[in-house]
């Protein structure tokens, strides 16, 4: 097969920037679940320089692999633009490399379900009334994991179904409490907004609560992030649906770590349309983590204790993409009566990475269960992590472990301590 196309192939710069020092080996999950050169960020980067020449099926086996999340790129000392690099490796593999015909149907399904709000609240009955029964339950047996292990990752994996929770619907705006600091939009997202509306109305209720007018628009369904992730070229027109949606704001709040690290990205995946490009450009410039817009503002309203010891879990496209760590911390610690708690390898994913989980399921699962055992380590109550799929794998895996630990997300403690 001849090699990349030259629609943006990953920049051969960009490639030379890798002196090969290999302070990302222990940083990276993949190299630690196989120890294999080739899953490890240096040994994919010699791949990309080679699929410049030929697409083989090494190369793409050992880029899907990789769960991209950017833990290489906070651990590297030669600032090599890694999350670049397999972005476009990956819309590269996307257009030129054939995969079965069952793999594009697996695809196509979790796309045309996931990131559609409307189509996952028609399911949302469906999946309580399979939760009810049992059957979501027989899903996750051992066996069926070995036979069918897509499907059982699918089964253990879905969220606890709530047709009440998943029907209601968010104001479209909320009024700042006492002098006014702003205005700004907060991104309901697909997920998100379906099994995770309450995380939706917390984060708008703290941000009312500290002086910000909010708005929470309907549209755009979906920011494009899971099809980011994994090369889908649809995250192109969703990019350029949401900035189309929300560009008229001053600053977009997200709370959704891979919503927020994909939006932020969007001048580099819009960079070479001339219509797109300035636009995109400034639109990420005012997408802000809510974490980040409310440490920077400070904190006005009185904080109720909490009483709880809490480990925080660190979501890879929050403190690897964005580099956000500090503020989530410095808002918990504000919450009188919380124990914030720090779990070991902090830096190492818990395997969900997007939809990476329903995608590898067996490495995705060996890393769950490494996560779940640092935190449950901590002696914690439960988990706060600032991604819906974080929390997600978290809970599943902490159960198989016996000892399911709740997942909260900051602003959800947050709005407990205000309210």
């Amino acid at each position: 097969m001849s090699g990349f196309d030259d629609v943006r192939p990953p920049a051969l710069d960009l490639i030379d920037d890798c002196v090969h020092c290999g302070f990302c080996l222990p940083t990276c999950p993949t190299y630690l679940v196989w120890q294999e050169e080739m899953d490890s960020p240096r040994g994919r980067i010699v791949l990309m320089r080679q699929g410049h020449e030929e697409i083989s099926a090494p190369l793409v086996q050992h880029i899907d692999r990789c769960l991209g999340c950017m833990a290489c790129v906070t651990a590297c000392p030669s600032g090599v633009q890694y999350d670049k690099l397999i972005e476009d490796t990956r819309a590269q593999l996307d257009r030129n490399f054939e995969r079965p015909a069952a793999e594009r149907a697996y695809r196509r399904l979790v796309f045309e379900l996931f990131t559609h709000p409307g189509r996952l609240r028609a399911a949302a009955p469906l999946l309580a009334s399979a939760q009810r029964t049992g059957v979501t339950r027989l899903a996750r047996r051992r066996r069926l994991r070995r036979l069918a292990p897509r499907l059982a990752s699918l089964a253990a994996l879905a969220p606890d179904a709530s047709v009440r929770r998943s029907l209601k619907r968010l104001p479209r705006r909320f009024e700042a409490r006492g002098a006014k600091r702003g205005t700004v939009a907060l991104l309901q997202g697909c997920v998100q907004r379906v099994f995770f509306g309450h995380v939706n109305e917390a984060t708008a209720r703290v941000l009312a609560a500290e002086g910000f007018e909010v708005h929470a628009p309907r549209r755009p369904r979906c920011c494009g992030a899971l099809q980011l992730h994994t090369g889908d070229e649809a995250a192109r027109e969703l990019a350029k649906r949401t900035i189309a949606a929300l560009e008229g704001y001053d600053t977009v709040v997200v709370n959704a770590a891979g919503c927020g690290s994909s939006m932020k990205d969007y001048g580099h995946v819009l960079r070479d349309e001339p219509e797109w490009a300035d636009r995109a450009r400034h639109f990420s410039a005012k997408v802000r983590d809510a974490t980040e817009v409310l440490a920077e503002a400070g904190t006005r309203a009185q904080r109720r204790p909490v009483r709880m010891k809490l480990a925080y879990h660190d979501a890879c496209h929050l403190a690897h993409a964005q580099g956000v760590r500090a503020q989530p911390r410095q808002l918990l610690r504000e919450i009188p009566g919380l124990e914030l708690a720090e779990p070991a390898e902090w830096e190492i994913c818990c395997g969900s990475a997007g939809v990476y989980n329903l995608m590898h399921p067996e490495p995705a699962a060996e890393l769950g269960e490494r996560k779940a055992r640092n935190l449950l380590e901590t002696g914690a109550e439960a988990v706060a992590a600032a991604n819906p799929g974080c929390a997600l794998q978290i809970t599943t895996h902490t159960a198989r472990l016996g000892r399911a630990l709740p997942v909260y997300h900051p602003l959800e403690l947050l709005a407990r301590s205000i309210d």
